[in-house]
């Protein structure tokens, strides 16, 4: 479905026999658009713009002028901007560009393209899930899973990298893994080039902090309508984006992805703009399209020093046009909010029901936080988002000072209680609840940022680990067999909580992240990990070979991501439907889950012992019990047959289930 937006429609617009042109800049006195003839051109034909009363400039040239590139000039009457901006009187590349050709560099110096799209779809219709906690959620970047050699991904460039049928990595690794939705780390238009590390630039950055000097992550968006181009086969030294290779090769890449009945969400950046290059946002308009404070100062609660102005009308609607545009356009079917809660609360309002009057089921998840914490208020207005209270319970949320169940502690903010109610959903009505419903509740033990989860549990067990430099790679990914046991105990916990499962890269072998010997000379070089945003390297990308090193739990990740997605009642149960039971051992969680509401053949119980030193014996509800997963194994096929009681081993849990009657 094609649509405007709204009364004005800023970017190009093709006609028949025209072109057209609007971009909203009100403080402009004059602005001029230049049309040029290539990416790489030094000039261009300039011409002259004419401004509404709303503040929006305006042009239309005759024909249309596909394969045409064109940026903006403007002219302001006062200096006030050239104070504040290095590039006030650069040519900057259209904030609604679809493409843009930029140079290598840390200004990136983009230029928007004219083009007309005619990717065939050949009937891909969208993966909207009927209710969200059917999904299994595997958050990534698009590179790890195809950079390394071991992935032998064949292609040029990574969005074909991804897809190509005859590889480890990629959409085989999600195959073969089994989940049924995947999470791209940010794929709008970013800089992945920062300034050079340890120099002043002649605009006056000074990168202290970077030594490799890349943005890999992405969470520095440019431009919110385009794809990020350098994963597209046409990315050169000097350039990348020179044609629509990226388009076309996104839109394979969702058309792949929907073929194997997965679900395409992507992380988006609204809560600030990119901080180094030529954002028109940043430039042109920050009044409008960046906060300040009340002595004119740029707000910083992100950290980045430019948080987006989401409560302006104008930037409002720039947020909705670009997430209709990635739904229409390349099938998105949903979005993770980066520190959603620096959006005002009324956006959350019109995002929701502005994408749901037309896709009701497309998804939305925030990352509750960032200028407050939010999951309840998330909720309130209907929204999803990730639950860090389950991940702080269950892991802890330092592997030194505050480590969680599975090490027989108790998170500083966890208690008995708390822990019963995140099995449940983590509901509002329960201690330290956060949700209306467990529909909101995205739980994880591990995402992008802070370490692995693998290396969580290497530094909860043994903290000389946190310092210590890898000296042999393979012994120290070699998961010991207490390492392994609380792996699975993770696990288990994770997916028999209600609600949506979330897992990141690697979590399902124990991933490491060591800091890669590079040219940069970083000092943490060979010591695990907590922020690797910035490393385009072996640090990041996944070694498909180390996944026999853990492959026991390789399978049984497998094996509870089968049992997840065909087992309803262990995701959507009623609250009411689930009965915990006490034995003397706050530290052993035991639950009945009727699936009566789900509609399910089977009930069932989990018994999770916490306690790093006594065994549970636990007399089981009467009936007949068939084990699906323990401390060893997790499968939808019947393991063994129980009656009447079972003891479950220190820091382990078994999962039963039963013929309901």
């Amino acid at each position: 479905m094609k649509r405007t937006f709204g009364r004005e429609k800023p970017g190009f617009t093709l006609t028949e026999h025209s072109t057209m042109f609007c971009i909203y800049c009100p403080k402009a006195a004059g602005m001029e658009c230049i049309l040029f003839d290539s990416h790489d051109a030094e000039n261009g034909t300039p011409h002259k713009m004419q401004r509404d009363a709303a503040g929006y400039w305006h042009l239309s040239l005759q024909g249309r002028k596909t394969g045409k590139w064109y940026g903006y000039r403007a002219q302001f009457e006062f200096d006030e901007l050239k104070d504040r901006s290095p590039y006030s009187e650069r040519v900057f590349a259209d904030p609604y560009s679809r493409h843009v050709t930029v140079q290598n560099n840390y200004r990136q110096e983009a230029r928007s393209y004219i083009f007309e799209d005619d990717f065939d779809w050949e009937g891909d219709k969208h993966c909207f899930p009927e209710d969200l906690r059917d999904l299994v959620i595997y958050e990534t970047h698009l590179k790890d899973l195809t950079a390394h050699k071991s992935s032998g991904a064949k292609g040029v460039g990574y969005y074909q990298k991804f897809i190509d049928p005859d590889q480890k990595g990629g959409i085989q690794h999600l195959k073969r893994l089994g989940v049924n939705c995947v999470e791209l780390l940010p794929l709008h238009k970013f800089p992945p080039i920062e300034p050079p590390y340890g120099k002043e630039t002649d605009e006056g950055f000074h990168n202290t902090w970077n030594v490799y000097a890349s943005n890999y992550w992405g969470y520095m968006t440019s431009f919110f309508f385009a794809p990020e181009s350098s994963f597209a086969s046409d990315y050169s030294f000097h350039y990348s984006g020179k044609t629509t290779a990226a388009i076309t090769e996104f839109k394979q890449m969702v058309k792949a992805l929907h073929s194997e009945g997965i679900t395409v969400l992507m992380d988006v950046v609204f809560n600030h703009t990119s901080l180094f290059d030529l954002n028109p946002l940043t430039h042109l308009c920050p009044d409008d399209y960046l906060r300040t404070d009340n002595y004119g100062e740029l707000m910083n609660r992100s950290g980045t020093g430019n948080e987006f102005r989401s409560e302006n009308p104008v930037a409002r609607k720039l947020i909705i046009d670009s997430l209709l545009y990635w739904i229409e356009e390349y099938h998105i079917d949903g979005f993770r909010f980066d520190l959603a809660a620096l959006l005002d609360q009324k956006t959350w309002d019109v995002i929701r029901d502005e994408i749901g009057k037309v896709y009701p089921n497309a998804v939305l998840i925030a990352e509750p936080w960032g200028g407050y914490y939010s999951p309840h208020h998330f909720s309130n207005h209907g929204w999803a988002s990730w639950n860090d209270r389950i991940r702080n319970s269950i892991k802890g949320s330092d592997p030194m000072h505050d480590r969680g169940f599975i090490f027989s502690d108790w998170q500083h903010e966890t208690r008995r209680e708390r822990l019963e109610n995140i099995f449940k959903g983590t509901l509002n009505h329960g201690e330290g609840g956060l949700y209306n419903s467990s529909e909101h509740s995205v739980n994880y033990l591990e995402s992008h940022d802070g370490y692995t989860l693998g290396d969580f549990i290497r530094i909860g067990l043994n903290p000389e680990n946190q310092e210590k430099k890898i000296a042999n790679r393979k012994e120290h990914v070699k998961l010991s067999p207490e390492e392994l046991k609380l792996s699975r105990l993770a696990a288990l916990s994770l997916f028999t909580a209600q609600g949506v499962t979330m897992i990141h890269t690697g979590q399902e072998f124990a991933r490491s992240k060591v800091i890669a010997q590079t040219p940069c000379e970083d000092p943490e070089e060979g010591k695990m990990d907590h922020n690797s945003y910035q490393k385009d390297n072996e640090t990041n990308w996944i070694d498909f070979d180390e996944i026999k090193l853990n492959a026991e739990l390789f399978d049984y990740y497998r094996g509870l991501i089968q049992i997840r997605k065909n087992s309803p009642a262990i995701r959507k149960a009623k609250p009411e439907e689930i009965c915990f039971e006490y034995f003397g051992n706050p530290l052993v969680v035991s639950f009945y889950i009727s699936g009566e509401s789900a509609n399910e053949l089977y009930d069932y119980f989990v018994i999770l012992n916490g306690d790093v030193i006594e065994e549970a014996h636990i007399e089981l509800p009467d009936g007949t019990w068939e084990l699906i997963a323990n401390h060893r194994f997790a499968s939808l096929q019947t393991i063994d047959i129980i009656r009447g009681s079972v003891s479950v081993q220190p820091q382990c849990g078994i999962l039963l289930r039963k013929l309901r009657h």
